[in-house]
């Protein structure tokens, strides 16, 4: 007769048991340990990629902030370059007048205003606002005979059209 080896020693099963047991939870926790480092690794790159954003979009903030102040000179700018289109009794006041006009101009100029030359220039409806339209033979259709006011770039955006005249064939 033949005796089944677990019928005859009932530890022996036993002994497999934990064996099997032991094996199955190693498994799983090399599974979740798997899965955990796949989540830290995307989460460091989530983190990663919101760093870089965000310090991007503060980059950008910065860079154009000064846009609006800027913007708010212009006005004084101008009146600055009116002032010193008109004749003045005195040439002290007048040299005055135009180192004043010089060190605002430059000191904007470093924040990054860039102006946009008209005169001669072909009519461009992007960066030119036409006030005043000329029949003249003497310059092509579509060429800038005057500005009336400067137009302005921020750090190549646009911050204020030129107003121009232009020329229009006759």
């Amino acid at each position: 007769m033949t005796v089944n080896n677990t019928e005859a020693n009932p530890e022996a099963n036993n002994v497999d048991a934990p064996a099997a047991e032991s094996a199955s939870a190693m498994s799983a926790l090399v599974t979740e340990r798997d899965d955990l480092k796949e989540l830290l690794l995307r989460r460091q790159a989530e983190f990663d990629n919101f760093r870089k954003r965000t310090e991007r979009e503060r980059s950008e903030y910065l860079q154009y902030a000064g846009m609006e102040l800027v913007r708010d000179m212009l006005p004084i700018l101008d009146d600055f370059d009116r002032a010193l289109k008109t004749e003045c009794g005195s040439p002290d006041y007048a040299r005055g007048v135009e180192m004043i006009y010089n060190r605002m101009y430059e000191t904007l100029k470093k924040m990054g205003l860039e102006p946009i030359e008209s005169v001669g220039k072909p009519f461009d409806p992007h960066s030119h606002q036409a006030v005043e339209r000329v029949e003249t033979k003497d310059a092509a259709d579509g060429t800038i005979l005057a500005e009336f006011q400067r137009g302005y770039l921020f750090k190549g955006k646009m911050l204020r059209p030129s107003m121009v005249k232009v020329a229009v064939a006759a």
